[in-house]
């Protein structure tokens, strides 16, 4: 009895995510793989007003100003978060798009 011609597995039901959608997201995936920014993206998510200034974070977190700062920069980097300044200080929210695109792929 040879098993030669049967197939070892189903044919994909889906073709594979375009190449430039893969770094796209491979990149926000990357910005969350540190526990810091994590913690920053969800801290931000979860503020009334889906807002949070940056005297607010940094008095969250036992690190300095300069460090919070490099990981927001890099949370806004990957297209996760964006912000905008009002006098003196620096207020970030998550874009939406962003947390749907990754919840997307985490669907099964």
């Amino acid at each position: 009895m040879s098993k030669q011609g049967l197939a070892c597995c189903p044919t994909l039901a889906t073709a594979a995510m375009a190449e430039s959608r893969a770094n796209e997201l491979a990149t926000m995936f990357k910005a969350l793989g540190d526990p810091v920014r994590l913690r920053l993206l969800s801290l931000i998510a979860s503020h009334p007003g889906g807002e949070a200034c940056v005297c607010e974070i940094s008095a969250t977190f036992d690190l300095s100003q300069p460090t919070i700062s490099h990981h927001l920069k890099l949370l806004r980097s990957a297209g996760l978060l964006d912000c905008e300044r009002r006098g003196t200080w620096v207020y970030y929210w998550v874009i939406p798009a962003a947390l749907q695109q990754l919840s997307s792929v985490l669907k099964p």
